[in-house]
């Protein structure tokens, strides 16, 4: 890991430490600052005699070597501890782009990040860190071509970009019931500030909307002209009907103002970075799994979903944003599985020797009963077709989760 430290010699650009060397560089500047308060405490007073030492010339010298440490450890962290990156393309300045990520701190806007960043053009994020993390990108910061902004998009944003990829909003059943008007406010106040800002700069614009708007489909697999069956009142519906008059908005900003929107369904994703505590199925039964606790299922477990890894979603939207089609475009994995049956998938992948049991607990309210995209038209307007299998998308998310409770572990531990 590692962190931004600001030298003593306040050089322009702060140098990027280890965790070791910049607790070294901490650890001394306790010391000076408790030796300084304690000189300040020796000095003579007025008649002449000392407070506490009859040393104070030990205590300068002890100060002078103790800074003499610090200027070698820095010495150390500019030479050792130059961050490096992955290895970015050139884009000429007619070719590269400044792009706008929202949520680019996120599970799915982190990884946009990433494969933005590789092709070569300017990236800056805007997140407000709800869900986010900054670790998700801290690889990144610094780099010349990257810029991070702590911004709820539900505030207008001015900056120039010439495209805009709109991602902001929680995604996990448990984040956006967790606060349903900041939800409904980020999907409808966020877009339309965007929106705005689209118009005003003339950027692209895409919607990141779901597979929600479909709500419990009675069409199945779902095709992008289906309408939806949507309860507007239920627990769902902050998220649902919010991305649905987000969809809306785009379409009335097209039309009426001429701004370029390319929306994307986005179907059930999984990979690394998603939360430990992100409360959808694929985290919750690896995390359920690994930690030996039984796997949770509400209701029979006969309702279906389909899965598909971050790296394919990534690869669909940025197809999406460069391309001429203009309507929304379903992204997802078409190979549908019962939730029980995926349970039992994680429980042999995951749950080592001695598996966890599988638990059934009570239906959760809306929950759709299936859920599965027909992409032909994504097969046929952008080329786009998932590519990572599911066991091997599914073995890189266990490896992760594995990964992060161990490093979770550690520090708990220090």
């Amino acid at each position: 890991m590692v962190k931004t430290f600001q030298c003593a010699s306040r050089c322009q650009y702060p140098m990027v430490v280890s965790s070791s060397t910049l607790k070294s560089i901490m650890k001394y500047c306790l010391w000076i600052s408790a030796l300084f308060v304690a000189a300040v405490l020796l000095r003579p007073i007025a008649n002449g005699s000392s407070v506490l030492s009859p040393h104070p010339v030990a205590l300068q010298d002890q100060l002078h070597d103790l800074e003499e440490r610090i200027a070698t450890l820095e010495r150390k962290a500019r030479a050792t501890g130059v961050k490096s990156y992955m290895k970015v393309k050139f884009l000429s300045i007619k070719d590269r782009k400044r792009i706008l990520v929202t949520g680019g701190a996120g599970f799915v806007g982190s990884h946009l990040v990433d494969a933005l960043m590789l092709q070569g053009h300017e990236v800056t994020v805007a997140d407000n860190f709800f869900t986010g993390r900054k670790s998700n990108v801290e690889h990144w910061v610094g780099h010349q071509n990257f810029e991070m902004i702590n911004h709820d998009v539900v505030d207008p944003l001015r900056i120039e970009v010439d495209q805009i990829y709109h991602l902001a909003s929680p995604a996990s059943p448990p984040h956006y019931m967790y606060n349903p008007i900041k939800t409904i406010k980020t999907n409808t106040q966020g877009t339309l500030n965007l929106l705005g800002l689209a118009k005003r700069v003339r950027a692209r614009f895409l919607m990141a909307s779901t597979s929600e708007v479909y709500g419990d489909p009675e069409v199945h697999p779902q095709v992008e002209s289906y309408w939806g069956n949507v309860n507007p009142i239920g627990p769902r519906a902050c998220y649902d009907e919010g991305k649905r008059v987000a969809e809306t908005m785009c379409y009335a900003y097209q039309k009426q103002d001429g701004v370029e929107v390319r929306v994307a369904r986005i179907f059930n994703t999984y990979g690394p970075r998603m939360h430990m505590k992100d409360g959808r199925v694929v985290s919750n039964f690896i995390m359920q799994a690994l930690t030996g606790k039984p796997l949770t299922i509400y209701g029979e477990g006969k309702q279906t979903r389909s899965f598909q890894y971050v790296s394919d979603l990534v690869d669909g939207l940025i197809r999406l944003m460069n391309g001429n089609y203009s309507q929304p475009v379903n992204l997802g994995n078409p190979q549908e599985r019962t939730i029980y049956a995926f349970a039992q998938e994680i429980q042999q992948l995951a749950g080592g020797s001695n598996p966890p049991p599988i638990v059934k607990k009570p239906a959760a309210t809306d929950d759709p009963r299936r859920r599965k995209p027909d992409i032909s038209l994504a097969k046929r307007v952008l080329g786009w077709e998932p590519k990572v299998t599911f066991e091997k998308g599914v073995q890189q998310t266990i490896n992760y989760f594995r990964r992060e409770l161990k490093r979770q572990r550690a520090d708990s531990t220090v």
